[in-house]
């Protein structure tokens, strides 16, 4: 069976990283790591590990690697929530472990790889068929850095 997943190349710590990822983020696990037996670009034998793991319904596969490309906005994980309470939850929990917020419901972690941090309700307001509704939602997410569904659905309406 065909499996596709989502490769994160981190320059050092993959593991506090995952770690951290599958504690934060609701129905996730960790699975197997392998520890690389031969000499690679990266280094002697033993200096790449590589960790499956499971964030909600999606796959991944993290590697330490040591330096190569940084993470940047081209590859983001983007983070449904369902309540604001959640939202919280998750936004404190990467600022709380050395991320940085920025906007519109983005974040980075202390690794440097970027989040977007939203609410269910948002998707379902700017892709709804009345336009005029989803362009005040749009502004007045635009002005955000943490997403607050109290002031979206007051746009909406």
């Amino acid at each position: 069976m065909l499996k596709v997943s989502s490769n994160l190349w981190f320059e050092k710590e993959v593991q506090q990283a995952v770690e951290f990822y599958v504690a934060t983020i609701p129905n996730s696990s960790m699975g197997g790591t392998t520890i690389l037996p031969a000499e690679t670009p990266s280094g002697p034998p033993g200096s790449v590990k590589i960790i499956d793991f499971k964030l909600g319904d999606q796959d991944f596969v993290a590697m330490e690697a040591g330096p190569f490309d940084a993470f940047n906005h081209a590859f983001s994980i983007s983070v449904e929530c369902e309540t604001q309470a959640e939202i919280d939850r998750i936004w404190n929990a990467f600022l709380d472990n050395g991320g940085v917020e920025e906007h519109c419901g983005w974040l980075k972690d202390r690794w440097g790889l970027s989040w977007q941090i939203v609410p269910r309700a948002l998707i379902e307001m700017i892709s709804g068929p009345d336009r005029e509704r989803a362009k005040r939602v749009t502004e007045v997410m635009l002005q955000m850095v943490k997403l607050d569904i109290a002031k979206l659905e007051q746009a909406y309406r």
